[in-house]
């Protein structure tokens, strides 16, 4: 299913746009990734990360590859750090089961893995494949050795994002931040 043909509604989120103040938490993300050394982001287009991900891409700073699928990402990341660059992955609940394999090169080689993943099959979800895999994220995750927080809220996200950089980026962890569906809102044909 294409996002380009997912519009947004309830909780009145767009991508961008704090469903809570109207600010852009896209951007002071941006500015957490950029003060915490990243100068290489991979993703899947999303429309939940699809200002962040222009932000990215539009940065001369740094490399932005887009994946045919999810699991991609964590090689690329993996080796951005062999090559002493820091890395994120950018992805949607329905990806995390494409890196289940994967996800366990990271835990078992020890590299750093900031992942952002925005879920779907919760809040508001219209389309019911979303919703196994979206019972399924955390646990996955933390059963690949992955530690996931969950963020809620935009301002609980830039300081959880800030957490999370750190622990991944400068204690060589794997990580992994939820981005609550009620967050970004529910979706409809």
């Amino acid at each position: 299913m294409s996002e380009s043909n997912v519009r947004l509604v309830s909780g009145g989120a767009q991508p961008g746009l704090d469903a809570g103040t109207g600010r852009g938490w896209p951007r002071r993300l941006y500015e957490v990734l950029k003060r915490s050394g990243v100068s290489q982001a991979s993703y899947v287009p999303d429309a939940g990360h699809a200002e962040l991900i222009t932000l990215l891409v539009d940065d001369p700073e740094i490399t932005a590859t887009v994946l045919t699928t999810e699991e991609e990402g964590l090689a690329i990341s993996a080796g951005a750090w062999l090559g002493g660059k820091r890395s994120v992955v950018l992805m949607q609940s329905s990806g995390v089961g494409n890196c289940i394999n994967t996800a366990s090169l990271s835990a078992i080689g020890r590299f750093p893995l900031l992942m952002l993943v925005t879920m779907r099959g919760e809040w508001g979800e219209f389309n019911p494949w979303q919703v196994p895999m979206s019972r399924a994220t955390e646990a996955t995750l933390t059963a690949m050795g992955v530690k996931v927080m969950r963020a809620d809220d935009p301002e609980m996200l830039i300081e959880m994002v800030e957490s999370a950089a750190t622990f991944a980026l400068e204690a060589d962890q794997q990580v992994a931040v939820l981005l609550s569906q009620r967050m970004l809102g529910g979706k409809k044909w």
